[in-house]
């Protein structure tokens, strides 16, 4: 803990945190805010499903675009421009009444403006510490990142079940808003110029340590959302326990951040946590009550931060400064398609198996366990092509190197 004590006492680190969890909350927010809003409109977690399939398609066409836009135009000028359309998307998501039709253009529309924060700020972060604090401040960034993508179902659970399906997307655009403020008006934001790429656009997934964190974050992620849906299907719309359940969820994700995220990475650390993280996935299937399927759920978190931490951490060390932001742009978009494929597919396997007494719930945990099997298949088959960290630091590639000369 003296490690993380340390980095917090860094100037700007704590409050740069602070503000891009803040500003990417709707992230862990949008997709379980969809299905309990659409699903009450149409009665039909399918429908929920296509909306979210559109905002996904929209996330895959702009997280890496937008991303390298900021070595273009600049991050401040980028990130007010998406934060202002997003979150118009979702204000008319939550206030209009209007055919399915209508969502699915205003669900692409919130896809394709969603603010590239994530990016953004791990590009900064390396121009904040030193090379010895980078990865440990990459285990403390996947700590937040695990809160966003558990306790932001959680609030929203809260509210959409508690007080209407309308607050609770209303309270994404006031995260996005707030919290896009507060991060945009940061002097790290103004200071850290990201470099014009001088590589064709998609080049950087060349590097396999970028390929394989996107296509394991996509997965990883997914599972996470196909978990969120399931719990709210097994304990239904009006009760507070499956905001509880996933609470536990997400506190034993952050315990598990902060206890192991910091180890040394080698080339199979990720392999190792996505195990720990599938086998509480799989457990989970035979879970239908708040105990068991809370003790489950904290075999699934403990590793999930840890995990992402490693993928952080790969890919900073595999790209050069320039190309930083538009490989984290890929990862980011991963995920976000991951969360929103995770509850469209568990969506519709919930309604294909609900019948009058039951709940259809046990669809939604097979997807997740899909997920995490195909997550583990991709990082133990590519184990070799990840980089060994142990020893080394996290530091992205200097855009200029020393050229070696012989002396004559």
């Amino acid at each position: 803990m003296n490690t993380y004590a340390d980095l917090l006492r860094t100037p700007g680190v704590a409050r740069i945190i602070a503000a891009q969890l803040t500003a990417r909350f709707p992230g862990g927010m949008i997709s379980l805010g969809f299905l309990l809003h659409l699903e009450r409109i149409f009665d039909s977690y399918g429908a929920a499903g296509i909306v979210l399939a559109a905002t996904s398609i929209g996330q895959a066409i702009s997280g890496p675009l937008t991303s390298r836009l900021m070595g273009v135009l600049g991050m401040r000028r980028v990130l007010i421009v998406t934060i202002a359309i997003c979150a118009s998307a979702l204000t008319a998501i939550a206030l209009a009444e209007l055919p399915l039709w209508a969502y699915v253009v205003l669900g692409a529309i919130t896809g394709l403006s969603y603010p590239p924060i994530q990016p953004a700020v791990r590009t900064i972060y390396p121009k904040m510490v030193n090379g010895r604090q980078l990865t440990p401040l990459f285990s403390l960034d996947a700590s937040a990142q695990e809160i966003i993508w558990v306790a932001g179902p959680v609030i929203v659970t809260f509210v959409g079940t508690q007080v209407s399906t309308v607050a609770g997307v209303l309270l994404s655009v006031v995260f996005l808003v707030g919290g896009g403020a507060w991060f945009v008006s940061s002097p790290e934001v103004g200071r850290v110029r990201i470099p014009r790429s001088k590589r064709r656009f998609g080049a950087v997934l060349g590097r396999p340590a970028v390929l394989i964190s996107t296509a394991v974050g996509f997965f990883v992620v997914g599972s996470c959302a196909a978990i969120e849906a399931g719990v709210v299907a097994t304990f239904g719309d009006g009760g507070a326990e499956s905001g509880i359940v996933l609470a536990i969820w997400a506190i034993a994700s952050l315990v598990g951040g902060l206890s192991f995220g910091h180890l040394p990475i080698g080339p199979w650390a990720l392999a190792r946590r996505i195990f720990v993280v599938f086998v509480g996935a799989v457990l989970a299937i035979f879970a239908f009550e708040f105990w068991t399927l809370s003790l489950t759920l904290v075999i699934a978190g403990v590793c999930l931060a840890p995990a992402l931490a490693v993928m952080f951490s790969a890919v900073s060390a595999s790209v050069k400064f320039s190309d930083t932001a538009e490989a984290y742009g890929w990862v980011g978009t991963g995920q976000l398609i991951g969360a929103a494929a995770g509850s469209a597919i568990a969506g519709f396997l919930i309604d294909a198996l609900r019948s009058g007494s039951t709940t259809g719930s046990a669809g939604a945990f097979w997807a997740s366990a899909g997920f995490a099997l195909l997550a583990l298949a991709v990082s133990a088959i590519f184990a070799r092509s990840m980089p060994d960290l142990r020893g080394r630091d996290a530091s992205p590639i200097p855009d200029t190197e020393a050229i070696p000369t012989t002396p004559s």
